[in-house]
């Protein structure tokens, strides 16, 4: 498990979440400050099977992933980093689960996004904090939140990505 300002890197333990398949992430060119307040959730954002020529809006079918770390964490001020070790653009938005829902369970619009409404922020700027037009391959974006205790599911928003397995549960207490 990661600590401190730790982000994830080639060779780091998010590798073998990779599934071992010969998959090379993208190396990080930028982290984020180590003076980041509260507590730390490190999420990885990636794609598989593409590489750096793969250019515009990823198709249904592409594997993609997002994993935290820690998955829960208590109520307060929670940094979120964001670290894209794919090849495509990616972003992370937090939203708020509702009762019985399942992360993952959001039904994509004809642009591929998922509704954002009630969006509690976000982290979508390399190599800097909050809302921006996407982390790009080898950066990290992050954002600094104050969390109630409650289910939240992290998410990349960007077409196609959510329902290209682009989602994870945060539980708060």
């Amino acid at each position: 498990m990661m600590r401190g300002n730790a982000v994830p890197t080639n060779g780091s333990p998010w590798s073998g979440m990779m599934g071992g398949t010969g998959y090379h992430m993208s190396r990080l060119t930028c982290g984020a400050p180590a003076s980041l307040s509260g507590r730390r959730v490190n999420v990885m954002l990636a794609d598989m099977g593409t590489t750096r020529m793969m250019a515009g809006a990823a198709r249904l079918g592409v594997q993609m992933t997002l994993q935290a770390l820690p998955v829960r964490v208590r109520a307060g001020q929670v940094s979120l980093v964001a670290a894209n070790v794919g090849w495509r653009t990616h972003e992370l938005v937090l939203l708020p689960l509702a009762t019985g829902a399942a992360a993952g369970s959001r039904v994509p619009g004809s642009d591929g996004k998922v509704d954002e409404s009630g969006s509690i922020g976000e982290a979508s700027r390399s190599c800097a904090a909050g809302a921006g037009d996407g982390i790009t391959a080898g950066s990290t974006g992050w954002v600094t939140l104050a969390l109630s205790p409650g289910r939240y599911e992290l998410i990349c928003n960007l077409p196609n990505h959510y329902a290209d397995g682009m989602h994870q549960e945060l539980d708060v207490n």
